[in-house]
């Protein structure tokens, strides 16, 4: 077995506008990073669309209906003033989250090891009822309810290394003792929640990072406090929210985190999947503004789930 790579090319097409930082040439970068030789051994597939009945484990049928409604015939159409819809939006969208859960049902079945799936619009920003910050449907969080209702998973764990606080997932998982979230993020920024005393039912953990805070500060979040507790929550599937945006060349943030810490931590996750979980990991792509330091992160990340392969 080897890593699934799951990606469509629609999700290139969901465009938000000229100038906006989340532009479809993100995943034009990540393509062709994993386009090389080393990554021959990738299995690749097209993410399917989410069905309705997927969706709804999260989001509310009014809400998701509303935003398709609201896609465009032509042109662009707000639902805030960072989140913007063109007529791709609704099935980029749709396969952001199907995509998910098509990598779960993959990696479930023992048909590949781990996976990694290429997709926009992202989705950790997104609550039940609203979307926000880029994000239209959680799509990490669709995948953790798939994941329990569809395979019988007790207990999914998401990790968010983004460098914003995913407040759609914690939303979704804070009432829920199954369900584990853990993120590091810098702190202040957007969206304005991730405080270290939002903890849930015991079942949140936030380590907020001050801007300028590097290598020494992000691995000592996960190694110090987020890796104990997600070891000490023995999840049956472990699902990452991969941002890169924490990186130090990326121009929405300012913490210096680099391309090697985001390879170490993706071992590390690794590691603790296969000790803890049969090595059952899917992840999926959140931020990420640079466009070197995007690929060259995202190749990082996906050479050490090849790695993890038996």
């Amino acid at each position: 077995m080897t890593t699934a790579y799951f990606t469509h090319p629609i999700c290139i097409k969901h465009d938000p506008g000229p100038g906006h930082p989340e532009q479809p040439a993100r995943l034009i970068a990540v393509n062709e990073a994993l386009a090389d030789a080393p990554f021959d051994k990738l299995l690749r597939a097209e993410a399917p669309e989410a069905t309705t009945e997927q969706l709804e484990r999260i989001h509310g049928g009014a809400y998701v209906a509303s935003v398709l409604a609201a896609v465009p015939d032509e042109g662009y159409r707000s639902l805030d003033p960072d989140t913007a819809l063109s007529p791709a939006s609704g099935e980029a969208a749709l396969r952001a989250a199907g995509g998910v859960c098509a990598a779960i049902d993959w990696v479930a079945a023992g048909k590949a090891g781990n996976a990694f799936c290429a997709m926009r619009p992202p989705g950790h920003h997104a609550e039940a009822s609203q979307a926000m910050g880029f994000c239209l449907f959680n799509n990490i969080a669709v995948g953790a309810r798939h994941a329990q209702a569809v395979h019988g998973f007790e207990r999914v764990a998401v990790v968010d290394f983004d460098v914003h606080h995913g407040n759609g997932t914690q939303h979704s998982f804070e009432n829920d003792a199954s369900l584990f979230y853990a993120s590091s993020h810098q702190w202040p920024a957007y969206p304005g929640s991730g405080a270290a005393t939002e903890t849930g039912v015991g079942n949140i953990v936030n380590v907020p990072l001050s801007p300028r805070a590097g290598s020494g500060e992000f691995r000592a979040a996960y190694s110090d406090a987020i890796l104990p507790r997600l070891r000490d929550f023995e999840p049956d599937f472990l699902l990452i929210s991969a941002g890169f945006d924490a990186h130090e060349r990326d121009p929405l943030a300012q913490l210096n985190v680099t391309t090697e810490d985001f390879a170490w931590l993706s071992r590390e996750l690794a590691k603790l999947a296969a000790s803890v979980c049969g090595g059952r990991l899917v992840s999926t792509l959140e931020g990420g503004y640079d466009l070197q330091a995007l690929a060259a992160s995202a190749a990082a990340h996906v050479t050490a789930l090849m790695e993890a392969c038996p």
